[in-house]
């Protein structure tokens, strides 16, 4: 592992792209946070890439490409992408396209979408013009750990294995503290905001709930407006809330809107609840006894992603690192419940955050 500063080097860009050449794996600057690049196109390289994230087979990589040019060699993009590309991009949003299966397995989603970013970073776009092709574009943190806005970020969270998983180093220095990367869905009929970073796609909703009733039936219509994605995408649920706010109600509510009659009970012994419809089935988890938010994933939480499955998630606040690790495969609704001024108020608000 080499670590080289990102200015007064005039050999910087030459020396990079030879160690992506060779299939090595780099800690790079971008207008968001530092990330975690290899050569998009080399099987190998994106292995390396998957060891030293810690991350399951099966979930993907966003790419980073020069232009709308590449984009388009590596994924199809319809009216709705191009219109994204031509107004938000470069910068910092991620776009969701149908991909065209050119890319070293692993990189698409096991759908066949690729993430794309146009970064607005000057060091990245000159690598990308001299590399020639796309690199991935992935936080260089390992799972579940600090979004790394300094060197420092990552290598004090890295075990001894992943260091020596790392080829070259790039130091900016310490990067302002930004969100990272909005994430756009245009492969349904509709895009969809999967994650809000930078750019704003729609701002957050807020209601005045004045008891279980109301607090069910905003269950019911954010159910119905996302009911578009149902055997496409998961939809998972996340809800926030102290003891006593209404997290298990607004589930009751979710749980009828999708047709299910079974009694809706907090699963806070058991962790994890099913219900089922003849049509639909609904997975509750309560996180409050979970010492370790990686233990969601052992509870099955990653299968029932790439089953498409819905999902609510009690003390969501408490796994919100694993949640966002599924941004680019779920359609993820932040839920916060809050006590209001009265007994039986509750100040709800609601967005893909």
């Amino acid at each position: 592992m080499r670590i080289i500063k990102a200015v007064g080097n005039p050999n910087l860009i030459p020396e990079v792209s030879k160690v992506l050449n060779e299939g090595g794996l780099i800690i790079y600057p971008t207008e968001t946070l530092y990330g975690a690049g290899v050569d998009a196109t080399n099987i190998i390289a994106v292995k390396k890439l998957t060891a030293y994230k810690n991350r399951p087979l099966g979930k993907p990589y966003s790419i980073a490409v020069k232009d709308t040019k590449m984009a388009k060699v590596y994924g199809s993009l319809n009216k709705t992408a191009l219109g994204i590309f031509n107004q938000f991009l470069p910068g910092p949003l991620t776009v969701i396209v149908n991909g065209k299966h050119k890319l070293a397995k692993g990189v698409e989603s096991e759908d066949g979408k690729i993430g794309i970013r146009v970064p607005d970073y000057e060091f990245v776009n000159k690598l990308l013009e001299d590399f020639g092709k796309p690199i991935t574009a992935t936080s260089a943190n390992a799972s579940y750990k600090k979004r790394p806005y300094k060197i420092s970020d990552i290598l004090n969270n890295l075990s001894d294995k992943q260091k020596k998983l790392i080829d070259l180093i790039i130091d900016a220095g310490t990067l302002p503290t930004r969100d990272p990367s909005t994430v756009i869905d245009t492969t349904l009929d509709e895009p969809v905001t999967l994650r809000q970073g930078e750019i704003k796609f729609s701002e957050n909703n807020q209601i005045l709930s004045t008891g279980e009733e109301n607090t069910q039936n905003l269950a019911k219509e954010i159910w119905q407006k996302n009911e578009v994605y149902l055997g496409k995408r998961s939809i998972v649920f996340a809800l926030q809330g102290e003891m006593g706010a209404g997290k298990t109600q607004f589930t009751k509510g979710l749980a009828k809107a999708m047709g299910i009659s079974e009694l809706v009970t907090s699963p806070t012994f058991a962790i994890e609840n099913e219900y089922e419809s003849i049509e639909n089935k609904l997975y509750h988890f309560d996180a409050w006894r979970l010492e370790k938010s990686g233990e969601l994933k052992e509870l099955g939480f990653d299968a029932l992603i790439k089953q498409k499955s819905v999902i609510s998630v009690e003390w969501a606040d408490r796994v919100a690192d694993v949640i966002r690790e599924y941004d680019d495969e779920a359609v993820v609704i932040w839920v916060r419940i809050e006590f209001g001024k009265e007994e039986n108020e509750r100040v709800i608000t609601w967005g893909n955050l």
